[in-house]
């Protein structure tokens, strides 16, 4: 499966092509700072700069052994004329918001980080829409952190959505073999079924729609996963597939959009994976993720679908059982980074 692809249009504004990507630290408590290090470390082929911490960031350069070979230096604005990282050089840093304490644990929750994470969220996200970003790509940020720091949303997509006043944004997880998006994103199980409405299923099905077609693909197969075991059985185990589910998509149908099913969720992944489909329309969080990290979480993506501007993210947490020990793996951060550049490729 071709995941990636050429010359589509992203929304973003056209300056954006030539600018930097920004690549915020996320939770400088977890294992940010450390692929953030190892990226820049490996070499980059398009100039970046990172919306976090100065001081952190030369702290994991030292604690990772890679002076002199590599050094921070902070900006005040995004740079507008960088060169393409070579293996070590420099790493650019943008902060907006106050120095983290230089005393900051890793592996704990601490206010500080997280609202850290959010600030360099935000200033990323102002940068991006005002063109002066190629696209933004995400470390992981730590969801009880935030929320110690009085941040409410649960996480990137929903702060992102807001930021830019998107009016509908969806999550979809990309690796070499599959794409997914969700229907629901981050809800207990109990209330998913509340969310899954009209409005939301065929807006998720367009945005599917509109995600493949950025990725090149002129003519995307949408397929749709069941809500119920066996995609309901006609009704036996819910009527979410015939009420909600189906209507949306026919109506997606009229709109020339190849879209199918409501398929059943235990096979429709692997149809996937085998060509039938370009993207899945899962109908909640694990339903979706769960194939994509089985494949390997080091390749996986998270996109964004629905912003004005690309943004790409890792595809996996701030393990904070391991920060701070030189264990991270860049991979997905990387990954992450080569698909922001090839969704903006013009």
């Amino acid at each position: 499966m071709s995941l990636h692809a050429h010359g589509a249009s992203t929304g973003t504004p056209a300056a954006s092509a030539t600018c930097p990507v920004g690549i915020t630290l996320g939770d400088a408590a977890g294992i940010g700072p450390e692929i953030v290090t190892k990226l820049f470390a490996q070499g980059l082929p398009w100039p970046a700069v990172v919306y976090g911490d100065a001081g952190i960031l030369e702290r994991t350069v030292r604690a990772l052994g890679l002076q002199p070979t590599l050094r921070v230096q902070a900006h005040l604005h995004p740079p507008p004329h960088l060169l393409p990282s070579s293996v070590g050089g420099v790493i650019h840093v943008l902060n907006r918001w106050q120095p983290l304490p230089t005393d900051l644990k890793t592996g704990l929750v601490q206010e500080a980080a997280g609202r850290g994470a959010y600030e360099y969220l935000c200033h990323a996200t102002d940068d991006a829409l005002a063109g002066k970003l190629r696209a933004i790509v995400t470390a992981p940020l730590h969801k009880k952190a935030m929320q110690a720091a009085g941040i409410t949303q649960p996480g990137h997509t929903e702060i992102l959505a807001e930021r830019s006043g998107a009016a509908q944004v969806a999550m979809m997880l990309a690796n070499r073999e599959l794409r997914v998006i969700l229907v629901t994103i981050h809800l207990p199980l109990a209330q998913v079924s509340r969310q899954i409405t009209f409005e939301n299923e065929l807006n998720t099905i367009r945005l599917a729609h509109r995600a493949c077609r950025q990725a090149g693909i002129t003519h995307p197969r949408v397929a749709v996963a069941g809500l119920n075991p066996h995609a309901g059985e006609q009704g036996q185990f819910g009527r979410e597939e015939i009420e909600i589910i189906e209507p949306a998509i026919r109506q997606a149908r009229q709109e020339n959009i190849d879209a199918s099913g409501p398929w059943p969720g235990d096979t429709i992944f692997m149809r996937a994976r085998r060509g039938e489909f370009d993207i899945v329309v899962a109908q909640y969080h694990d339903q979706g993720l769960i194939p994509v990290k089985y494949l390997g979480v080091d390749e996986g993506v998270n996109v964004t679908v629905g912003l004005p501007f690309v943004r790409t993210s890792v595809d996996h947490g701030t393990a904070f059982d391991i920060a701070g020990h030189n264990k991270a793996d860049p991979g997905s951060l990387r990954a992450a980074f080569n698909m922001a550049l090839e969704l903006t490729h013009t």
